[in-house]
């Protein structure tokens, strides 16, 4: 009888079959720690690389080949994801990225998304994970304190700045109108975020509902203007019902007259929204609360943790003065739909449930991230980020001004500041050749990689616009971006 070789002993955690989409714990481990390890090189090194990489489709698709049945090693994917897909992005958290609004992110804040992704939360309502539940439910509360709003507010975490505003306008719509009014209208500027538009067109509102009011010479809301408006459409047998004002724009940091706005709406029963989505977080700071002051008054803010609260992406939240005006807007109970979730409102309470309070059921725990940021560096080292960035951008005025080559359109505001460089030559006084030359400038800075700014238009002329809202951003890291767009500027001729 030919004699059996003898069973190898299996590593622990491995006397049984794998089940299925599982790798061996060992394999987990390698994984993790890799991963770990390839974001502490990332954040450790960064300012030595470019800022922004941009490859076409038919670039990517010849490194990355096509999906197949077939598995392949994990090393082979990491190197993919590693060498070729993440070296093909615009570094948001790059401390030389000046464009759009910088997202600069925080390693706890990640490990956090790492945590909340792992145990696969799901943060629909209190049931499914009370913890969870427990720690949105206090974030949003110290949210709404640091906002001043009464003890009646409450919120919900969101995707973003365009669904914390499709949710506070869906709520205002539900609150003042009962259901879409052809009559409605409601009132903005040219400044404010063109979420705003999408969501109300989502909502069914008509262009001709909703009202563009003239700005200032500071690209401020005109209180006198919106008076007229609501005036004008009242008269006319229409239904003023909402405004929404602008804590921080984008493009410029301006910040509409809150008060005024406050004192309008109540005097014509019109709900106040504020889209703070970048510049609300400026409250936790002495400076930005004096600008903000008004705000403490809105019937719904939108606040986005992911720009000036350092979160990875993505975390937005709306806040709203009357938390019961969510459940308003957005309880399923009139119809016999969900009728599976009633157990859940019996169970835990209806104020537990977050998604009677918006528009998703499935919803991942992104409250984890600014509740673990919070807890490990404490407020004060918040606080003290966001005034970093606005002093960093007062700064950075004084240097354009100081400096000859360049021309201060708008001043610092909330950690913005646009400008253009002086011509020395061609066609200064020709607009389109001007805004042209704005244009290869832009363009030249983004080939280059050292840093990347983009252009906005500002009293119809573009304009060279910097956001420095990320803490990790130093002065020299200014300078030598703005040598940098000098030179590139004397190249060309307008």
């Amino acid at each position: 009888m030919e004699a059996k070789e003898p069973k190898q002993p299996k590593p622990p955690g491995q006397d049984r079959e794998l089940p299925p989409l599982t790798l061996p714990s060992e394999e987990m481990r390698r994984l993790g720690y890799r991963v770990v390890d390839e974001l502490i090189g990332h954040l450790e090194t960064q300012g030595e690389h470019r800022v922004s990489t941009v490859r076409t489709r038919a670039e990517m698709d010849a490194v990355l080949g096509p999906l197949t049945d077939e598995p392949a090693p994990v090393d082979e994917v990491m190197r993919l994801v590693r060498g070729e897909v993440l070296e093909a992005i615009s570094q948001v958290d790059h401390p030389r990225h000046f464009a759009f609004v910088p997202g600069s992110g925080n390693f706890v804040g990640t490990m956090a998304d790492t945590l909340a992704a792992g145990f696969n939360v799901f943060a629909g309502h209190y049931l499914a994970g009370s913890g969870p539940a427990a720690v949105e439910l206090q974030t949003i509360e110290w949210l709404c304190r640091e906002c001043g709003l009464p003890a009646t507010a409450g919120g919900l975490f969101v995707s973003g700045g365009s669904m914390a505003n499709l949710t506070a306008l869906a709520t205002a719509r539900r609150v003042k109108l009962g259901e879409l009014d052809p009559a409605a209208v409601v009132y903005c500027s040219s400044q404010t975020h063109n979420s705003v538009a999408k969501g109300l067109r989502v909502l069914g509102f008509r262009p001709e509902q909703v009202r563009t009011v003239a700005t200032d010479e500071a690209l401020c809301l005109s209180i006198a203007a919106l008076e007229r408006a609501v005036a004008e459409d009242r008269a006319a047998g229409r239904r003023p019902f909402c405004v929404i004002a602008n804590a921080g724009t984008t493009n410029t940091g301006a910040v509409d007259p809150l008060a005024g706005v406050a004192d309008l709406c109540a005097a014509h029963g019109m709900w106040m929204h504020v889209d703070g989505a970048y510049g609300a977080a400026a409250v936790l700071t002495p400076a930005g609360k004096s600008v903000l002051t008004g705000m403490e008054r809105a019937d719904s803010i939108t606040f986005d943790p992911h720009k000036w609260l350092f979160q990875p992406y993505e975390i937005g939240c709306v806040l709203v003065r009357d938390l019961r005006h969510l459940r308003q807007a957005f309880s399923g109970h009139e119809d016999d739909h969900g009728v599976y979730l009633e157990d859940i409102g019996r169970l835990v309470g209806e104020e537990m449930v977050f998604y009677e309070h918006g528009v998703q059921l499935s919803r991942s725990f992104r409250a984890l991230k600014l509740w673990m940021t919070l807890r490990v560096f404490g407020v004060r080292a918040m606080r003290d980020a966001i005034a970093r960035g606005i002093t960093l951008a007062e700064e950075t005025e004084r240097l354009l001004r100081a400096d000859p080559r360049y021309e201060v359109v708008t001043p610092a505001q909330l950690g913005i500041v646009t400008f253009v460089p002086r011509s020395t030559g061609g066609r200064s006084d020709d607009r389109g050749a001007m805004n042209a030359w704005i244009q290869r400038i832009v363009d030249a800075v983004l080939a280059d990689g050292y840093a990347m700014m983009t252009s906005t238009t500002v009293f119809g002329r573009n304009v060279l616009r910097m956001c420095l809202i990320n803490p990790k951003t130093t002065e020299e890291d200014v300078r030598r971006t703005l040598a940098l767009v000098a030179e590139i500027a004397a190249t060309f001729t307008p």
